[in-house]
Formats: structure tokens, C-alpha cells, sequence
């Protein structure tokens, strides 16, 4: 006999900005665009082969913002002053500051406007953190 549960994905459990922390992953958030700022773009547009894109996107919500680092199809995604929601997403760590990341076994949805403003005067990825080695 198995389970009620069996085989369906449990509910989604979504976070705030402010619950992010170093070297963390599966969070899904609702978070606002607040600007994106195309950094690399690699390969010609008439090229068969697909074209590198990246974009610094800053995203937040009611707890303060972040860095997300945007690739390739992800930057379509990202118009400031959208809403967008990020399934699986984790943290990776750029020069010491926190980014927020989703590699292809994560999801980002642009979705419905949120109701939330956007505390911009507490950003996570100009946090700078210490790598410490712990002795034993």
C-alpha cells in the first residue's frame, strides 16, 4: 500500500533575500528586477553556433536584494520591473560576495506583478565574506 504522498513533488517552500547564505542551494524565491546589466556577450548573432551571453541582474524583494547572475536564455527573462520566480535556485560565491545562481537544474518563471516594494538598502552581494579554514 503506498502512500497518499507517493510520487507527487512536495509544495515548494519559498524564501526571503535575507535567508540566503554562503554555499546554499534549492531555494525558490519571488523576487522583483530591479535592473540587469549585460556583462559578456561572446559569438557573433549570425553565427550557427549559439551566442554566450551574461547578465548582472540585481533582484530582490521585501528583505533587501542580490546579485543574480543571468546566462544565455536566462537574460530574455530578466526586464526591469518585472516579477520573476526562481525554483532551485543556489548561491555561489563571487570574489568573496554571495550570487545568486540557477544552473539547469533550476527554473526561473517570469510571473504576476508582486505585491511587495523592494528594500534596496540592504544588499546581500556587497557583503564581503572571509573564506576561514577551520583548524581541528
Amino acid at each position: 500500500m503506498s502512500s497518499p504522498n507517493a510520487g507527487s513533488l512536495r509544495k515548494a517552500v519559498f524564501i526571503k533575500i535575507d535567508q540566503l547564505s554562503p554555499g546554499t542551494s534549492g531555494h525558490n524565491l519571488v523576487l522583483k528586477v530591479i535592473s540587469v546589466k549585460l556583462v559578456l556577450q561572446k559569438g557573433r548573432p549570425d553565427a550557427q553556433v549559439r551566442q554566450t551571453r551574461i547578465a548582472e541582474c540585481v533582484v530582490g524583494d521585501d528583505t533587501g536584494v542580490i546579485v543574480f547572475t543571468a546566462r544565455n536564455d536566462q537574460v530574455d527573462l530578466m526586464k526591469e520591473g518585472s516579477t520573476v520566480v526562481f525554483r532551485n535556485a543556489k548561491i555561489d560565491m563571487f570574489r568573496g560576495s554571495m550570487r545568486l545562481a540557477v544552473d539547469k537544474w533550476g527554473r526561473i518563471e517570469v510571473t504576476e506583478p508582486a505585491e511587495f516594494d523592494v528594500k534596496e538598502d540592504n544588499n546581500l552581494s556587497l557583503v564581503e565574506y572571509e573564506l576561514v579554514n577551520v583548524q581541528e
